[in-house]
């Protein structure tokens, strides 16, 4: 274990190194993959069939979901024992130009069944080691994705009650804070050896660490699994959140309200900023996306988050009952959108978005309580089909801790307000402006004063706010002029003296 785990660090070393070189940050570098293929002695028929798809699943897959710049780790699993450590790296590197696919067949083709140190016996299988190994050794406890290859018998030690290590596996994957996400993907793929044979394989996808939980997300979305594995997976983790989709069907407007679907998926609201109560009823359609789990009960409740205010959507049933995947039942609800939190058409925020649209955001959330699940009959035949005689459906069963989950439908409120405020406030302020210019150029403009001094006529020039001294034939102060934007004033007349305004 140590020598497959030094070779991943060094992997992992020579990733990082690269992204500072490169100039982008640690965490900019694309998520680790490692995918871990079992080859104990109850896969002999996947390695001895000459027409075996079994490598060249593996090939494909890891070529369609790592990407350049990924780094990759391939390692063949079975039971660690002295002198034969599980799991054996075959294959680490920094996906380039170079084709995965080929890398990785290329690793896989000389890999055959193990057999214990020194003895002729086919070796045992422990899934729990091979999985802990990857998470604690390989990724170091940092995120990534395990992809686990496997015929689903985990049997150490060749332990025939593979029921009770199936079930200590599944503890791993339900009890571990690690993983993030778990899917299964039940493939048929039957094969025939020399001394068994099967009729399917098990992959699972294990997601470590919130941003593993994001990478594997993501390749779903953009159908890099789908490419290989047309299966539908089966969700195993977590079975707490996104457990339904909640799609509008049907809109009943309040005035001045109406509500849209975007492309990405989000409810959108358009509010006009005159409306006094936005309220709509809508119809939606409640679908199940934990297959292969039916719900058999639940208590349903919802609310919208939006604006900082938190408000009790009405729905029209707070019960669902036997809503089996992917089938949709009808919902119908009744909202009510924040009046306080639209901004006045002739506030800051009104003026700033007019002639486009003021966003508020938030969200609607589902909650499903006193949550009862239960896997699905086809699902079950499906897998005592592709693995006759394992007990393992039974497995599927969620922990009864997970009694209650929340379901999460972004919202958008967009008001949009027109640009008669705003025309009428820039009106008023050229107003102003206008007015101001006016004033000013009055201000600074000189005013003609007549003043008569000792029977003399004289013609004086002040501009308003100033004070000029005022002075005799002799040459003594006899006044001062004072002038304001509405006229003229004699100040400090001395007494006596023969000054006047005017004539």
């Amino acid at each position: 274990m140590k020598a497959w785990s030094a070779l991943f660090a060094r992997c992992v070393v020579r990733c990082l190194a690269a992204a500072v070189l490169a100039g982008a940050p640690a965490w900019a570098w694309a998520i680790p993959q490692v995918f871990l293929v079992q080859n104990s002695g109850w896969m002999e028929p996947f390695y001895s069939d000459p027409q075996s798809p079994f490598k060249p699943l593996v090939g494909a897959l890891a070529g369609s979901v790592v990407q350049p710049g990924d780094a990759l780790l391939l390692a063949a699993f079975n039971q660690s024992l002295p002198g034969a450590p599980s799991p054996r790296a075959l294959l680490s590197f920094k996906a380039g130009k170079e084709p995965v696919q080929d890398r990785v067949t290329q690793a896989l083709r000389a890999l055959d069944t193990a057999r214990k140190p020194g003895s002729a016996a086919l070796a045992d299988t422990d899934l729990g080691e091979a999985v802990q190994a990857a998470i604690g050794q390989a990724l170091g406890g940092k995120p990534g994705i395990v992809w686990l290859f496997t015929n689903n018998r985990n049997s150490p030690n060749n332990d025939q009650a593979t029921a009770q290590r199936n079930r200590e596996f599944y503890q791993l994957i339900h009890g571990g804070a690690a993983i993030t996400r778990a899917l299964a993907f039940p493939l048929r793929m039957p094969v025939k050896g020399e001394h068994y044979s099967a009729n399917g394989l098990m992959v699972y996808a294990f997601a470590v660490g919130n941003e593993g939980a994001g990478a594997l997300d993501a390749l779903l979305a953009a159908g890099s699994v789908k490419r290989v594995i047309t299966e539908a997976p089966a969700r195993l983790k977590p079975l707490d959140r996104d457990t339904v989709r909640l799609a509008p069907r049907k809109v009943e407007n309040a005035p001045g309200v109406r509500f849209a679907t975007a492309a990405n998926g989000v409810l959108r609201a358009d509010v006009a900023p005159d409306a006094r109560q936005p309220t709509a009823r809508i119809e939606w359609n409640l679908e199940n996306t934990m297959y292969p789990y039916t719900i058999s009960s639940a208590t349903l409740s919802a609310r919208s988050v939006l604006g900082g205010e938190n408000r009790p959507i009405t729905l029209a049933s707070n019960r669902v009952s036997a809503l089996a995947p992917g089938k949709p039942a009808p919902l119908g609800s009744t909202m009510t959108l924040p009046v306080a939190q639209i901004p006045d058409k002739w506030s800051f925020d009104a003026l700033k978005s007019a002639g486009s649209a003021y966003v508020l955001p938030g969200t609607i959330q589902l909650h499903l309580a006193n949550q009862k699940l239960e896997l699905s009959q086809a699902f079950r035949q499906r897998m005592a089909a592709l693995f006759p005689g394992d007990p393992l459906p039974d497995i599927f069963i969620p922990p009864a801790r997970v009694q209650a989950s929340t379901a999460v439908l972004p919202l958008e409120v967009r008001v949009h307000y027109g640009m008669g405020p705003l025309l009428a406030l820039g009106g008023a302020a050229l107003a102003l402006l206008a007015a101001a210019g006016a004033a000013a150029y009055a201000y600074a403009r000189p005013k003609l004063a007549h003043v008569t001094v000792e029977d003399e006529l004289r013609t004086m020039r002040a501009r308003p706010g100033t004070t000029q001294p005022i002075y005799d034939k002799a040459g003594q102060q006899v006044a001062r002029l004072k002038t304001t934007l509405f006229g003229h004033q004699l100040l400090d007349l001395r007494e006596g003296a023969q000054v006047k305004l005017g004539r």
